[in-house]
This record gives structure tokens, C-alpha cells and sequence, in this order.
């Protein structure tokens, strides 16, 4: 498919990146959806929370998607609750799988998440598919997720074809662009907002497992690459920082995606810098492009004061349902 005409156009009282991401995320309204908690067991013996948005639909061959959220997201998430709520709209059904780790509750293994994880994206795509195995599945992720949903559908090419479309929007599709862009400058803001949580939650684990995580270690940790190279890369098997980020980056197979799949980025996203944008090119015929040039991280904002997040659902579910 083709990298197609962008639409969206941001209003003009919320101008540039940074106040396209904050003020989505943090200030506008936000649908009301309630969600039922399932504890997921994993083969491993690990466990991961799924939040299934309610009501859901009686009909078990009712169209399903799973959102796999950002770094350090949940399902209270702004997208999150936007996507479940167009879900319940719908009468589809709707869940948010949680990496481990995620949800309010810490795992039980020493590993967590990480953004090239196909095993983990997988088992939660099948467990679903078995679970409804009638339905039309589809999947949505979300930043980091989206990079994880992307790097498992170019991995898995049409072994994947059990699901019907997805989309990925604000992958990091080049993590170490990536990082770079959120290790400078203003950017640094958000990276210091996600190693407030990642530092409080390796601490934890650095108390139940002292043989493999090392209190001073995590204490070191001042950066996104300080946390990577030192826990999230090792722990899940990369010797470094840059061998983790070269390895999970999405972008790297995309042509040997071989199911529908859009990936929308704005070319203004604080976390990843235009240019490392993927080109046709660079794509399989399976995937569609859409780059517009404002909507921050995951925001879009839209409308008169103080705006809505509606533009993202909408754009997710024409896609589903006209395939660009």
C-alpha cells in the first residue's frame, strides 16, 4: 500500500509537538470506561493483566482488538480509553493486554517488557484467537507497543495471518533514532518522566532478586540508555543498550510484514525524529504509511478549546474498516 495523503491537521491554538503530546495526554477530556480485570498465567510462570472493556458484547463472534499500550502505559491510558471506548461503541470487544510488570500489579520473573518481544506478542494475539476463535481480530499498539506489534507481524510474516488488520501508532520504528531524539534537549523531560517509574520499579525487583539485579546498578541508572544497558537489554537477553535497540527495531522488517497494517506517525513527534520515517520503499505492500505533519506523541488533538481526542480512534477504525 501506499504512503497515503495525511488529514489530520492539529488547531491552531495547540501548536508544535510538545503541547500536541502534553496537553492530550493530560488536559482534555476523556471518555468513561470501566474495564473487568483478568490475571493472566503465562507458561513461564510469569502472569500479565488484561483489562476487558465493558460491556462486552454477548455475541462471542463479535469483532475483538487488543491494545498493547506504551512504555510505562495502562489502560487508563488517554488512547487507551479513547480506542476502548470506540471498542464498546462498536460492540466490539475490547481488551488492553498489559506487559508484564504493567497494570498496577509487579510480575513475578526477573525480566518484564521490552520493544521487540514477539514471543509475548504473540502468545497474547493466539490466547485471544483461541478464546474466540469466530471473531474477526484485530490489534492496535501504542508507542513502544506499536514498535512490538510491528517487529511481530515483520517476524512473523503469514504465520501472523490469523489476524485480521492492525495499526501502530508513534512507533519508535528506529529505537535508537529513538532514544537519541528523547536524550537531548527539551526531550529530555519525558525520559526523565519514564525513568522516574522504570528506576522506582527496578529497585523493587533489585529487592527480590539481588543475585541478578544490583541495588548500585540501579541507583547509576540516569538515563534511557543507563536503564537499557543495564537492565532491560541484558536481562532479556541483548549484550548492550545498542544491541537491544538495533535488534527490536520495527523498521527493520517491515518489508516482511504480510498482514494489512498501518503505521501512523507524526512528523512532529518528540520521539522520533522525521527522517527516520520509513519510506515505500522500505515498507511491504501490506503496509500503509500515513506521516502527517502535526499530532505530537499519540495526541491529535482536535476541536475548540480545550479539544478532544477523537481524531485517533476514528483514524484507527476507518482503517479497519476501508483498509487505508
Amino acid at each position: 500500500m501506499p504512503i497515503v495523503v495525511p488529514d489530520y491537521k492539529a488547531p491552531s491554538w495547540c501548536p508544535g509537538g510538545h503541547l500536541q503530546t502534553v496537553i492530550p495526554a493530560k488536559f482534555m477530556p476523556r471518555p468513561a470506561i470501566e474495564y473487568r480485570r483478568e490475571k493472566v498465567e503465562l507458561p513461564d510462570g510469569d502472569f500479565m493483566l488484561w483489562d476487558w472493556a465493558v460491556p462486552e458484547p454477548a455475541d462471542p463472534s463479535a469483532p475483538v482488538l487488543v491494545h498493547f499500550h506504551g512504555l510505562e502505559g495502562s489502560s487508563r491510558s488517554h488512547y487507551a480509553e479513547a480506542l476502548m471506548a470506540a471498542c464498546t461503541e462498536r460492540g466490539w470487544r475490547g481488551v488492553v493486554a498489559h506487559f508484564r510488570s504493567c497494570g498496577g500489579e509487579m510480575n513475578r520473573l526477573p525480566r518484564a517488557y521490552f520493544a521487540g518481544d514477539s514471543d509475548d506478542c504473540e502468545w497474547v494475539l493466539r490466547t485471544v484467537h483461541e478464546r474466540f476463535p469466530d471473531a474477526e481480530l484485530r490489534a492496535v499498539g501504542v508507542s513502544l507497543g506499536g514498535n512490538q506489534l510491528a517487529k511481530y507481524l515483520g517476524d512473523r510474516g503469514t504465520d501472523a495471518g490469523f489476524l485480521t488488520a492492525a495499526v501502530s501508532v508513534g512507533a519508535p520504528l528506529d529505537l535508537v533514532a529513538g532514544s537519541e531524539r528523547i536524550s537531548k534537549g527539551v526531550n529530555t523531560f519525558y525520559a526523565d518522566m519514564f525513568l522516574h517509574t522504570l528506576r522506582q520499579k527496578l529497585e523493587l525487583k533489585a529487592k527480590q532478586f539481588p543475585d541478578v539485579i544490583r541495588e548500585e546498578d540501579v541507583k547509576a541508572c540516569r538515563t534511557m540508555f543507563d536503564f537499557d544497558n543495564t537492565y532491560t537489554g541484558p536481562i532479556h537477553g541483548f549484550r548492550s543498550a545498542m544491541e537491544y535497540w538495533q535488534k527490536c527495531s520495527a523498521k527493520t522488517v517491515l518489508p516482511d510484514v504480510r498482514v494489512p497494517l498501518l503505521l501512523l506517525n507524526a512528523k512532529n513527534d518528540p520521539f522520533l525524529p522525521p527522517w527516520c520515517l520509513p519510506t515505500a520503499g522500505e515498507m511491504s505492500a501490506f503496509v500503509t504509511g500515513d506521516f502527517p505533519e502535526e499530532g505530537g506523541h499519540i495526541g491529535f488533538p482536535q476541536g475548540r478549546v480545550p479539544g478532544n481526542i477523537n481524531y485517533l480512534p476514528q483514524r484507527i477504525m476507518r482503517f479497519f474498516d476501508t483498509g487505508s
